[in-house]
């Protein structure tokens, strides 16, 4: 008990930092990677799917389904995924993608509905989603994966789906790569927490102010157990190379399929 509230103490800091940063430029950033809303919602309306391509294998027919995107960033796979016909609601801390989000859903005649939150703070549409997607680059804003997949179970339906796609850890954590040339100069095992740069500040012509993240890597059993500590049930893990020829060795992706355990 003592380890974990000090475990949610620590995590309320780090994501204030985290939030921090993802609120700084986003938009511009946004802009600048994907371009305005009303170009980046034609292509999204001309071909939906390729959005959401390397999902699509893992989900179920998406007409007439509730679909939650956690931690959804500028929301273009939940867009899409609302062209295919399904109930998408993102949540995510960050209110500068909640614009840059809601303006392509606009463009595309959907009415998106984004929630701003913590999502370790959800406190309400439990048992709402028949599915739930959470994919690249989310898992390490966590110090205890319990709490956030606690909350995925909470929030799924009794059988739903819940798909999970992310950076593989051998890739984060192991191995280190330039070009052609691979260096083993990582710890797998490592659980401490690293500081970072915020993800999109590549995308920008001008330094942050504040553009540190906070970050705590995880390895593929970690996740896979904390998943089935919370009731979620294993259907399918599928780890892909990286597309790079020189990198087909290294796994670069990792997707899992589970489901919610029905008493």
């Amino acid at each position: 008990m003592a380890v974990e509230t000090h475990l949610r103490n620590v995590q309320q800091s780090v994501t204030e930092q985290n939030k921090k940063s993802w609120n700084q430029k986003t938009y511009e950033a946004l802009l600048n990677r994907f371009g305005t809303p009303e170009e980046a919602a034609t292509k999204l309306k001309d071909n939906p799917s390729s959005r959401i391509k390397s999902l699509l294998p893992y989900l179920p027919s998406l007409q007439g389904k509730k679909v939650a995107n956690l931690m959804g960033s500028h929301g273009m796979k939940a867009t899409a995924m609302s062209l295919m016909g399904a109930n998408v609601t993102v949540i995510d801390f960050s209110y500068e993608n909640e614009r840059y989000a809601k303006e392509i859903a606009t463009h595309c005649g959907i009415d998106l509905t984004y929630i701003v939150a913590d999502i370790l703070k959800m406190d309400s549409h439990d048992g709402e989603f028949d599915v739930i997607v959470m994919e690249l680059g989310i898992l390490h804003y966590f110090l205890d994966l319990h709490p956030l997949f606690r909350v995925v179970s909470r929030l799924l339906k009794n059988g739903g789906t819940f798909v999970l796609q992310d950076f593989h850890p051998i890739s984060t954590k192991l191995i280190t790569s330039k070009g052609k040339k691979h260096k083993v100069d990582g710890n797998y095992f490592d659980p401490t927490i690293h500081k970072t740069v915020v993800a999109y500040e590549k995308h920008l012509t001008e330094d942050m102010e504040d553009s540190v993240v906070l970050q705590r890597k995880w390895t593929l059993g970690e996740i896979l157990t904390s998943m089935a500590d919370e009731g979620l049930i294993l259907k399918q893990l599928t780890e892909e190379p990286n597309i790079k020829l020189h990198d087909r060795g290294i796994p670069k992706i990792f997707t899992v399929n589970a489901t919610k355990h029905v008493e």
